[in-house]
């Protein structure tokens, strides 16, 4: 099995600090750069404390040559680099949103960018729905953070098309809003606090959405509001909706869900329909789903968690690089999460 050469565009924030964690210990990958045009010149370990062994330095964006080749620059800048990688033979493995969506007019709406490679077109990265297209993609559209969480609870009533409309609640760690502090993720302001916003705006309903009624082939709806809460890891989403068969039991869905990703390597259906929790999946790449039940009046509610800087951004970066190079899917992302 050949073994790659790695770049990782814009390495100096949270998602580059973990794939650089995550990738260290690949058997197959030789990360041989790291950019970041303001820290240009730094040790890696000088932004990232918990890398004192990864001994490279961070270097200008100019001249990258990689096999594969992750970019984590924020929206709207990533697209300006990555014809030029594609171009020069390279994989790529976009984090950001420029090449979520099929529908670019949905993506200047809800970004407010006018996307200047419109007929470049990339697989959306979620392997549990394209992982037979990931395989032959040159171009990868990671998911956000978010979707991940909030598709992976729906997929099984998307695909039987049971509901129309899905009511999408999460829980996000303050690293989902990125390394850079600001007045919201200030510690007095989040400390103590569980914090909506950008209700009914939020850039990620349309990226549920869009991915779901692909999936699906039907027009099902999705309501999502996310909410910041005063932990630093982790996604907790509460998927609420109604069943169109009202025959249908809540041992019904769980069975479901459990045949659905019975051969999936990163959800997992939790066993007695347990509830799943933050602290369960921390720093892994893996999915938790549970608390499936059926109340009286017919209103089903699904819950996923998941590690919004792992498998919501550079775990599963690594598992489609590891789909794109037929190395084992898992490589890199076996271990479990930490508990407590």
């Amino acid at each position: 099995m050949k073994d790659i050469n790695v770049a990782i565009v814009g390495g100096s924030g949270y998602t580059g600090g973990e794939l650089i964690r995550l990738l260290k210990f690949h058997p197959h990958v030789n990360i041989n750069q790291i950019t970041s045009r303001k820290h240009a010149g730094k040790k890696v370990s000088d932004l990232h404390p918990n890398l004192q062994d990864v001994d490279l330095k961070f270097t200008d964006v100019d001249d990258i040559d990689a096999d594969v080749i992750f970019s984590a620059l924020p929206h709207g800048v990533s697209m300006n680099i990555i014809p030029d990688l594609l171009e020069n033979g390279s994989k790529v493995i976009d984090l950001s949103g420029d090449f979520r969506f099929n529908d670019i007019d949905t993506y200047e709406k809800w970004y407010g960018i006018e996307h200047k490679y419109p007929d470049l077109k990339a697989v959306f990265g979620l392997p549990e729905i394209n992982r037979e297209l990931i395989k032959d993609a040159n171009l990868i559209a990671n998911p956000g953070c978010f979707p991940t969480g909030a598709i992976l609870s729906s997929l099984p009533l998307v695909q039987d098309k049971l509901v129309d409309h899905l009511i999408i609640d999460s829980k996000t760690g303050v690293s989902g809003a990125g390394v850079t502090p600001t007045n919201v993720t200030h510690y007095p302001i989040c400390a103590d606090n569980v914090a909506p916003y950008a209700v009914g705006t939020h850039r990620h309903m349309p990226e549920i959405q869009e991915q779901l009624r692909s999936f699906g082939n039907y027009d099902v709806n999705v309501s999502f509001t996310p909410h910041l809460v005063p932990v630093t890891r982790g996604i907790l989403t509460t998927n609420h909706s109604f069943l169109k068969d009202d025959s249908l039991t809540t041992d019904d869905i769980y069975e479901l869900y459990l045949k659905k990703y019975a051969d999936e390597l990163f959800v997992k259906v939790l066993d007695d329909n347990n509830i799943p929790s933050l602290n369960s999946i921390r720093g892994s790449n893996y999915c938790h789903i549970g608390g499936i039940n059926i109340d009286e009046n017919g209103h089903l509610v699904v819950i996923s968690a998941i590690d919004n800087l792992v498998k919501g951004a550079s775990g599963q970066a690594i598992q489609n690089m590891n789909i794109i190079c037929g190395f084992d899917e898992n490589e890199s992302l076996k271990h479990l999460g930490l508990y407590p």
